[in-house]
């Protein structure tokens, strides 16, 4: 008896001494390896990195911005069985251990043990916890110190976080291969599904992956795959999360991924990128491409494909019209020998160029009489006929051709490498015979086009040149050039707030100012080189004159014409001196066609710009273009309340009748001047050509009483665009073009006028008040008190010399047009 005693005593001795050393053991391994751990408390308001999403005005998809491309989805809304599969697969212990599962360490002891020498994997035990510490906190380095630092961690994390904030963080940021971060980003790269449409075998499949997604790859190790996903599914089962009839059925399911949806984007890539320029300046890289911001752009994806199309119309229709600068490439000498031969592996073997823009490439196999045989890069034949090569006569220097083509081997030769598009009929509308395709060519010239809202500035639209994969170069925003007579506008509006009226005469006659010793005589002159005497400030507008503006400028002070073209956004400190009259200023397009919108907006000051909205991840919008208080606005019921009016706090930049009156002259440009193609439209436009010296810059700026939209094209290198291209002639068809496709289905409205405005029928062409068999009448705008009386004075300005004598009329050649 007292033997079995002292046996007892001792036994509980030992264990106390070895519970003792192991608490002890325990306190130091804490202790030891505790120590200048990651702080964990940080998990608690982590948010892992998140796509930027950026949309069109319509919600449409315009770009993404990540460095991981994860949909984070907080817990409460993913599915149940997704939660049910992944705790079953990883960690069903979960909502009962601390942080690590002693019984899960024991069992994986034991297996392992028994494993030895039968080259088995090794059996882990890390719970979800312990996945969070390594995955957030540690490296990925394979020892025990990392385990013993991963065990301490989670029992640190369970202590500061709850369970719900662990799993989400886990499930959210877990790599699940096929590039995929998170559950929600797997769901769609993997089976092109959001969570709550996943079956239990596919969601047993994703449960699978988070130890080796490499290992059970659905194509290259299937049948790994499928034996890790059947054995999730018989984890689910024995949990209680699923039937026993359920999983059976679950198992006998193919293993099928699919191949994610292609998401549609709005082509529209000079506009975004000056989105994620501005996101990135304003929230950083860091904020961009991980801040999960929503952003709600302004862009009309209706007028941005119009915009796409009609720039690059007009683009192509100006090069076409100045020749043909040779093919793309050449086939190799001993390839041309052999044709028709292989020619599609020979066009394979050369670089596609930059910019085709939906064209094929093609080589030149043969030659006839009238067409030229052509190999496509798809292995199949067509003909380019005589008729579509007429325009491909030779490029010359200065924008010349050469002679007239009358054989398809007046432009090619067999062997070269071309462009071409498949056409179905002619300029005439004559149907040709199927496999027909017309010679193309990528511009030299390029250009842009942006649409703007005048009442709010909301920028609707934005092509930046012809081609993003080409140039990314934007020429709407980056490009400063001078913008000629379009800035003309702006000298009359000043002279308008100044008393003048739209029937001031003007002379219209030689000019020149001596500049000074050693500096040449300035004489600028008008377009056509001829003087027309004195003439309506409508009628110099109108067809452009410019002698008269700058005998306008020189009247009422270049100093306030550059106040004006500060004001209006277009030129912020612009010199002093006549020529600026002309438009010799540099600006952007996106700054001109905005201060035009200003014009018929009444003159109410507007930004240009390209947000409506940006939300950050939690859906709290942080930015709101439109920041007027509208207190009336967020009624929760509708019980026939008073309709709330929003304030309107534009700044007046000037007189609402004297930017009505402008507006009618430049209507009068469409009706009658330098823009009159645009006239084909068929509804209510005003607008402004601008050429400078040697046809070197083309612009038509102009608008509808309802959008703002601007012009450029030139060539990236100042030249010259040829002997009489102008605005009117180069970015004109463009305007016209986008105007009558943007307002085909609305309605044609009438610039609205003013209060305090009095419409008076006058002779355009005198500025006198019309009388009985007058032509040419028109209704003319004036201020109360300023109508024609039948006595009019003609503003001659003043030619000068800096020694104060005047200087003789003479003529001469320069400024712009």
């Amino acid at each position: 008896m007292g033997f079995m005693v002292r046996a007892l005593l001792t036994t509980l001795g030992l264990v106390l001494i070895l519970g003792v050393m192991g608490a002890g053991g325990a306190i130091y391994v804490f202790q030891k390896f505790g120590q200048d751990l990651p702080e964990h408390r940080q998990l608690a308001s982590y948010e892992p990195p998140v796509m930027t999403r950026v949309h069109a005005g319509d919600g449409r998809l315009l770009a993404e911005y990540a460095i991981q491309k994860r949909v984070f989805v907080p817990l409460t809304a993913m599915p149940k069985r997704v939660l049910n599969a992944f705790l079953a697969a990883e960690d069903k212990n979960f909502y009962e251990h601390i942080g690590i599962d002693p019984l899960g360490v024991l069992r994986a002891i034991i297996i392992n043990i028994k494993n030895i020498g039968n080259q088995r994997r090794m059996v882990g035990a890390s719970t979800i916890t312990q996945q969070v510490a390594k995955n957030f906190l540690l490296t990925n380095e394979v020892s025990w110190r990392r385990k013993v630092k991963e065990a301490i961690l989670a029992i640190r994390i369970e202590k500061a976080l709850p369970k719900k904030r662990i799993l989400e963080l886990y499930l959210n940021e877990i790599y699940l291969g096929f590039g995929a971060y998170g559950v929600a980003a797997a769901a769609l790269n993997y089976f092109d599904k959001s969570l709550d449409q996943l079956s239990i075998e596919e969601t047993a499949f994703l449960a699978a992956l988070p130890k080796a997604p490499n290992n059970y790859h659905p194509h290259k190790k299937h049948k790994a795959a499928l034996i890790r996903r059947n054995w999730v599914i018989e984890r689910m089962a024995l949990a209680g999360f699923i039937a026993r009839e359920q999983a059976e059925l679950a198992k006998t399911k193919q293993l099928t991924v699919y191949s994610r949806s292609e998401t549609q984007f709005v082509q529209a890539p000079f506009f975004a990128e000056d989105v994620r320029r501005k996101l990135a300046d304003q929230y950083g890289e860091e904020g961009l491409y991980k801040g999960g911001l929503s952003v709600r752009t302004t862009l009309d994806p209706k007028l941005q494909e119009i915009a796409n199309k009609t720039l690059r119309g007009g683009l192509i229709a100006y090069d076409r019209r100045h020749g043909w600068r040779g093919p793309l490439a050449a086939l190799p000498a001993d390839a041309r020998l052999n044709l028709p031969g292989d020619w599609k592996r020979e066009i394979a073997s050369i670089a596609r160029p930059k910019g085709l823009n939906g064209w094929k490439m093609a080589a030149v196999l043969a030659m006839q009489a009238d067409y030229a045989q052509i190999g496509l890069e798809d292995g199949t034949e067509g003909r380019i006929p005589l008729r579509e090569l007429y325009w491909a006569r030779a490029w010359m220097k200065d924008q010349k051709r050469g002679a007239k083509v009358k054989r398809p081997s007046d432009v090619l030769k067999v062997g070269d490498l071309v462009a071409v598009e498949l056409i179905t009929t002619d300029d005439k509308g004559e149907l040709y015979p199927e496999g027909f395709y017309g010679l193309r060519q990528i511009p030299d010239i390029n250009g842009g086009l942006v649409a703007i809202d005048p009442h709010t500035g909301r920028v609707l639209a934005m092509a930046g040149g012809y081609s993003y994969e080409l140039s990314q170069f934007n020429r709407v925003m980056q490009a400063r050039r001078q913008p000629g007579s379009a800035f003309k506008p702006f000298v009359y509006l000043a002279a308008l707030d100044s008393g003048f009226t739209p029937s001031t005469l003007i002379l219209d006659a030689p000019f020149v100012i001596d500049q000074g010793r050693g500096l040449p005589k300035w004489r600028p002159a008008n377009y056509a080189k001829k003087f027309f005497g004195p003439s309506t400030m409508r009628l110099g507008i109108e067809k452009s004159r410019n002698l008269m503006t700058v005998r306008l400028a020189q009247t009422i002070g270049m100093d306030k014409v550059a106040e004006y073209a500060r004001r209006f956004g277009i030129v912020d400190n612009m010199p002093e001196i006549l020529s600026m009259a002309l438009g010799a200023g540099e600006t952007t397009l996106m700054r001109i066609t905005a201060g035009y919108a200003m014009l018929v907006n009444g003159g109410k000051q507007i930004t240009p710009t390209l947000i409506d909205r940006i939300q950050d991840r939690h859906g709290r919008t942080v930015f709101r273009h439109d920041d007027r208080k509208c207190v009336r606005c967020r009624a929760r019921f509708w019980e026939d309340q008073r309709t709330p009016e929003v304030p309107d706090i534009r700044k007046q930049l000037t007189n609402p009748s004297s930017a009505f009156q402008i507006v009618g002259m430049l209507e009068g440009v469409v009706e009658r001047g330098t823009g009159r193609r645009i006239k084909a439209v068929g509804k209510p436009l005003g607008g402004k050509t601008g050429t400078t010296n040697l046809e070197r810059d083309t612009w038509f700026v102009g608008f509808s009483p309802d959008l703002a939209v601007g012009v450029f094209a030139a060539f990236d290198t100042p030249l010259p665009l040829g002997k009489r291209e102008t605005g009117s002639s180069v970015s004109a068809p463009i305007f016209r073009d986008f105007m009558a496709a943007a307002l085909a289905e609305k309605p044609s409205i009438p610039f609205r006028i003013p209060p305090g405005v009095r419409m008076v029928r006058i002779n355009a062409r005198t500025g006198k008040l019309a009388r009985e068999g007058d032509k040419n009448i028109i209704l003319e705008a004036f201020k109360p008190g300023t109508e024609p009386t039948g006595e009019s004075q003609i503003l001659e300005g003043q030619s000068w010399s800096p020694n104060g004598g005047s200087v003789s009329s003479a003529s001469g050649t320069g400024g712009l047009f």
